[in-house]
Formats: C-alpha cells, sequence, structure tokens
C-alpha cells in the first residue's frame, strides 16, 4: 500500500440488475454505489416463462456498465477517478451467449438484435433440459467419467446443454456462431478492447464448474466426447479454450475506447470474471469449512477447503468442485437452490394478483394515483406476511411445500422437478401457505448442508449474504433454527461487488493475495442469528415430512 489513497471497482451483474461500487483498498470503504435496472428484461422482452425461456439482451449490460460506473465516478469526484486502479466483474452464471471469430455476441448484430437465441441465456433458462439428459447419458459411454468434478450430474442450467439446444433450434444463429462465451468472460473482453475471440481469457471459476473444464484431462474432455454426442458440437473445443485463469490474474488494460466512456485511464487493470456467489464469498470474508449463502432470487452455497483436504473425495450432487474458483490455490464447491427468493416471490405476485389486476383497470381512480396505489401495497406483502407466519404456533401437522419451484440445484440436479404444497384445508390462509414455503426453502438449505456431510465434508458455520439475508430476520432465524447452527450477516450490502472490488484490488497489486485483501477490506458481520433449541425436536420431525414429500413428489416426474 502507499501512502496516497488507492481506490478500486467491483461490478456484480445480478440477475434484474447491474451495480457498481467504488470502495478505498485500504479498508473497503465505499465510496460511491449505483444500480441500473435492465430496461429490456423488466419488460420480459425475449423471455417465455412458460417455456422456461429466459434471455437478457448484450445492451442491457453494456449501457448498466457504462451508467453505473459512470455515476459512481460523477459521485466519488475526479480526484477518486483519477487514483482508480482496477476494476474486477462479477456475474450471474451459467449465462453464455453466442459470438461471431471477433468475440461479438450475435445479438449486436443487426440481422440478429431481435433474435432470443443470439442472447445470453440466463442462468435460469430450462430450454435446454433435454439437451441436459443426454450429456448424462452418453457421459456412462466413457472409461474417464467426464462429470466427476460437477457432481456427476449435468444441468440444463450450463454451458454445453445451452449450447447445443441453441445450435439444435436455430439455424441462422448457428450459421453465424464461432464460439460460446460465458458473461463473466466477455465483460473483461469488451472492457480490454478484445477483438478476437481465440484470445478471450476464460475465469477458471466458469469453465470448471459449469464448462467441464478440468485439469486432470488437461483442459475440455476432447472433441471426441462432444462430437459423438452430437455432430453439431465437433470443432467446438478448438475454438474455446484449453488454459484457464483464476480471478486474481489480469485480463488486460481498459482499452482507450472504453477509458473515454468511463473517464478512466487506460491504466486501469481488468480482473478475470467469476460468478456473482463465488466472489460474494470472497465479500463475505468466507472461511473454510463455513457455507456461504449468497441468497436471492435463487441460492448459490459457496464452500472452500484446503484442496490437501480433499485429495480423494468427490461430492455428489453439487455444482462442482474447482482448485481456485473462489480462492487461488484452495478448492472451491460449490451448490445451491434454483428458486429462493423465487419463491416467495411467486407467492407474492399469486396473492397480489387481485390488486393488480382491478387497479389496472379502475376506472375510479387516474392511472398514476393507481400505479402508485399498487407499487405501495405490494411493498408490504412480503413484510405482512412474514410478521403474521412468525406469529403462528408450531404444527407438525400444518401446510407443508416442496421449494423445488423452479426445478432442483441441488442436492442431485433435477429441473424437471415442480414445486409442491399439501396438508391444505379451509382453514389455509396466506400466511400458513407462506410459512411452508419458508420452511421449504430452509429444509433445501438442510438437505445441501446434509449432502455436504455425507460426503465427508464438513460444514461449521454459516455466512449469509444477499437480499434476503439482509432483509429478512423471520427467513434468517427459521433458517437458523432448522440448520441447527449461527448464521453470522455480512455488514456490507453490497456483498458480491465488494469481492469483486478485492479481486480487483489483488489485480492491481495493492495486495499480494485475496485473502489479505479480505482481510482489510472485509469490515465483518453486523447481525448473528442463534438457533433456537426449543425448535430443534419440531424442524428435526418436519424435515423428515419434507423429505418424504420430496420423494413422493419426484415419482411425479
Amino acid at each position: 500500500m502507499t501512502d496516497r489513497p488507492q481506490y478500486v471497482i467491483g461490478v456484480d451483474y445480478g440477475s434484474d440488475s447491474v451495480r457498481s461500487v467504488i470502495v478505498n483498498a485500504a479498508d473497503g470503504k465505499e465510496l460511491a454505489t449505483s444500480v441500473f435496472y435492465y430496461p429490456r428484461w423488466q419488460k420480459q422482452l425475449y423471455c417465455n416463462a412458460a417455456k422456461n425461456q429466459f434471455r437478457q439482451h448484450p445492451l442491457d449490460y453494456i449501457e448498466g456498465l457504462e451508467q453505473t460506473i459512470k455515476n459512481c465516478i460523477a459521485k466519488a469526484g475526479p480526484e477518486v477517478a483519477a487514483q482508480v486502479k482496477a476494476i474486477a466483474v462479477d456475474t450471474t452464471g451459467s449465462t453464455p451467449v453466442a459470438v461471431n471469430k471477433q468475440g461479438v455476441p450475435l445479438a449486436l448484430l443487426p440481422e440478429f438484435e431481435q433474435e432470443p437465441n443470439a442472447m445470453f441465456v440466463l442462468w435460469k433458462d430450462h430450454t435446454s433440459v433435454q439437451e441436459a439428459a443426454e450429456i448424462n447419458a452418453h457421459a456412462t459411454k466413457f472409461d474417464t467419467n467426464y462429470l466427476q468434478y460437477v457432481g456427476g450430474i449435468y444441468s440444463s442450467e450450463w454451458f454445453w446443454a445451452k449450447l447445443l439446444h441453441v445450435l439444435r433450434v436455430d439455424e441462422r444463429v448457428r450459421e453465424a456462431t464461432y464460439s460460446w462465451v460465458e458473461h463473466c468472460d466477455w465483460i473483461p473482453f469488451l472492457l480490454t478492447g478484445g477483438t478476437e475471440a481465440d484470445k478471450i481469457m476464460r475465469g477458471r471459476c466458469s469453465a470448471g464448474h459449469k464448462a467441464l473444464w478440468a485439469e486432470e484431462f488437461g483442459g475440455l474432455p476432447p472433441d471426441e466426447f462432444f462430437s459423438s454426442l452430437d455432430p453439431l458440437l465437433k470443432g467446438f473445443t478448438e475454438r474455446l479454450y484449453k488454459d484457464t485463469y483464476t480471478s486474481d490474474v489480469s485480463a488486460g488494460n481498459l482499452s482507450a475506447e472504453w477509458a473515454g466512456r468511463l473517464g478512466l485511464s487506460t491504466e486501469v487493470v481488468i480482473g478475470v470474471g467469476a460468478f456473482d456467489a463465488h466472489m460474494g464469498a470472497v465479500g463475505g470474508q468466507i472461511e473454510p469449512y463455513h457455507l456461504s449463502k449468497v441468497m436471492g432470487t435463487s441460492t448459490c452455497d459457496i464452500l472452500v477447503a484446503p484442496n490437501r483436504d480433499m485429495e480423494g473425495k468427490l461430492v455428489k450432487g453439487i455444482c462442482g468442485q474447482v482448485d481456485g474458483s473462489v480462492i487461488p490455490g484452495m478448492a472451491g464447491l460449490e451448490a445451491g437452490q434454483s428458486a429462493f427468493g423465487d419463491t416467495y416471490a411467486w407467492f407474492k405476485n399469486l396473492v397480489a394478483w387481485p390488486l393488480e389486476s382491478l387497479l389496472s383497470n379502475s376506472t375510479v381512480i387516474d392511472t398514476q394515483t393507481a400505479e402508485a396505489l399498487k407499487e405501495e401495497m405490494i411493498g408490504k406483502i412480503i413484510p405482512e406476511l412474514s410478521k403474521q407466519a412468525a406469529a403462528l404456533p408450531l404444527d407438525e401437522k400444518a401446510e407443508l411445500a416442496i421449494d423445488w419451484f423452479n426445478g432442483r440445484r441441488t442436492p442431485d440436479a433435477n429441473q424437471l422437478l415442480k414445486g409442491t404444497i399439501t396438508g391444505l384445508g379451509l382453514g389455509s390462509d396466506a400466511p400458513r401457505v407462506f410459512r411452508a414455503l419458508a420452511e421449504a426453502t430452509c429444509f433445501g438449505a438442510r438437505n445441501i448442508v446434509e449432502r455436504f456431510r455425507s460426503e465427508s465434508v464438513p460444514v461449521e458455520g454459516i455466512i449469509g449474504i444477499g437480499g434476503v439475508a439482509k432483509k429478512s430476520p423471520y427467513i434468517m432465524q427459521m433458517m437458523a433454527d432448522v440448520l441447527q447452527m449461527p448464521i453470522r450477516i455480512h455488514q456490507f450490502e453490497h456483498t458480491c461487488a465488494l469481492g469483486a472490488a478485492m479481486f480487483a484490488a489483488t489485480v492491481a497489486g495493492i495486495y499480494p493475495k485475496v485473502e489479505e485483501a479480505m482481510a482489510a477490506m472485509g469490515g465483518g458481520f453486523d447481525v448473528e442469528y442463534q438457533p433456537e433449541a426449543a425448535n430443534t425436536e419440531f424442524y428435526d420431525k418436519r424435515y423428515q415430512q419434507y423429505l418424504a414429500l420430496g420423494a413422493f413428489t419426484e415419482k411425479l416426474v
């Protein structure tokens, strides 16, 4: 560190918005933050929820990147801008896109600007369920188990399944596609002014957890693995990559074009990208064998362990274990739930439907007043449901739910599964059903913890980050009771962006290792939920009911 202040920028791309933060590299203090909600995504353009199709236009990402960083710089001032040393980026994943030989997403070309298959395929897009099933069946035909580092099951949320689906269903896109790139790899390529897809620096995080890259394979599985699955995949490994990079590595410097657009120097270093939950775990000061739960629309659960402890261990049914995907030099293990906050949002939308419909068609009040009233009332639904649900007595015969409203991510990925609610009666009101949904999401979290433990990977504590962790004491207390472990909530509001900033500080050489950036910039925890011993027996019994209902639900698919 120098005596002169040094600043870094962390950029966090979420499902609905992108946020940038400028922080002081010395202590992690936030100087400015800005958020941009994707305008095309807000209108659900290029999406079809009934078909599980969720696509995002690259212009949403580009506009958000420029606007949020410029807003942060405007707030922080020119003296801060002059001392910005690095930018690092995290994104959702697996969220890949088809690009041409120059590395340009096809949707940025005039002929494809309205074509969903030419856009980024968001993590929760499940249009490639069939392709994932084929990959799983195909993998059993080879002596080498190419799925061993992704829990033994390939998911429709991931890289190869999505690529194969797009190639199959869209001839025009197929003929124009040169390569296939993760969102977290493309943004650094964009910022550094890249012009050749072959030179995109691919992150260890995305490659190892979603694209079957492993050091033991010498890179990606061989072309034969993919071309024998479907000839449409022939040659793609040659146009992808062999080497990958951890996020403490520079992807290059800010290009002259982007330096001019943002008001920064070309001396600003750009870090190799990674997924939001992995950088969020760093921002939340993850420790070995403590499960970092990024709780938003879904959950992404991250655990790190010394590599020596993982020798000979392959955890079944999770989203991968990859050397250096979180902290370089340690194994990063990923799990998660496909719907967490999305489950509560679904129920909120369900109970708000009459309000939405009636106010939208009201002839009694004007449109502006109706919209304001609607926004105010809908914003109060979840807090009021939480308050009323918390007041209900514990009841072993209460309504019971399964949290697979967007399929099951882990343990044992299966995106064909659906949510379940049972035990309904004429007395089943909104707070009681909400309580069942809250229990289900907490039981889903417990199922993940128990999978780690059954595979001889201890879980010694829980770190909560993300919107639900910060905003819902009701859910967090229930989670602590169900898991029978304390949950520490990190004090920083935008933890994923902070994690990106920590990597930026490391890439800039301000800290030699990201662990030192974590210690200096972290800030610690501001809330801790302790499990209530009196509730242990109740939730143990309810969890067994959850498992039984889940087993029944799974038979219906």
